[in-house]
């Protein structure tokens, strides 16, 4: 052995991975979400609009919008050496959501992305997890000129039950949307420990 160095070598860690679904209304901001975030380049797939689709696709307060999420997004994110999250964004137009049961399969939680100026638009996502018991945070998606609604307004407006986080945060920022997955993870994980404790007896 030569001096000050061992013989013995540190196994490499092999990461937990872990899949998170990005949900929402149509333009609240899923797929700027997952590209602020990814390490990679995400895989988007992404189609203009056109007006073919025009009789379906409401554009009340995104008429800037010019594409639309038509499959899924997906980025991926190392929170620690050993827990990476491979992030879906789901489509948010009703015409593609036979896509979600796929998605969602395996999925430990979820995002549900808001936008307070169309907050109906979330709806079906809360309604979605809350139905098939996938544990999901509320992030409302801080857009330049909507209303700053307190939190405990836009969270009885959802009819939010009280464990499920409600946030604050920033599509657009990274470090904003980390916060945000750390919340998610953290709130699927303390719901799964609770599920595995043993009925008091």
């Amino acid at each position: 052995m030569a001096f000050g160095r061992s013989s013995r070598r540190t196994a490499p860690i092999e990461p937990v991975t872990l899949k998170i679904l990005v949900a929402g209304g149509f333009g609240v901001g899923k797929t700027t979400l997952v590209g602020a975030v990814s390490e990679i380049r995400p895989l988007r797939t992404e189609e203009s609009l056109t007006e073919a689709g025009a009789a379906v696709d409401d554009l009340s307060g995104v008429e800037s919008k010019t594409t639309t999420t038509v499959a899924m997004d997906f980025g991926r994110i190392t929170l620690r050496e050993d827990l990476v999250l491979y992030l879906f964004g789901t489509p948010g137009q009703d015409r593609f959501w036979f896509l979600w049961d796929e998605l969602a399969q395996g999925a430990l939680g979820a995002v549900v992305l808001a936008d307070t100026r169309r907050l109906s638009d979330c709806f079906a996502a809360v309604d979605y997890f809350e139905r098939r018991g996938i544990p999901f945070a509320v992030a409302v998606n801080r857009f330049e000129g909507a209303e700053p609604f307190p939190p405990e307004t836009v969270r009885g407006a959802l009819d939010l039950d009280p464990e499920v986080p409600l946030l604050m945060g920033d599509a657009r920022d990274r470090e904003s949307v980390k916060g945000i997955l750390v919340s998610v993870v953290e709130h699927a994980l303390a719901r799964v420990d609770r599920e595995r404790e043993p009925a008091a007896r």
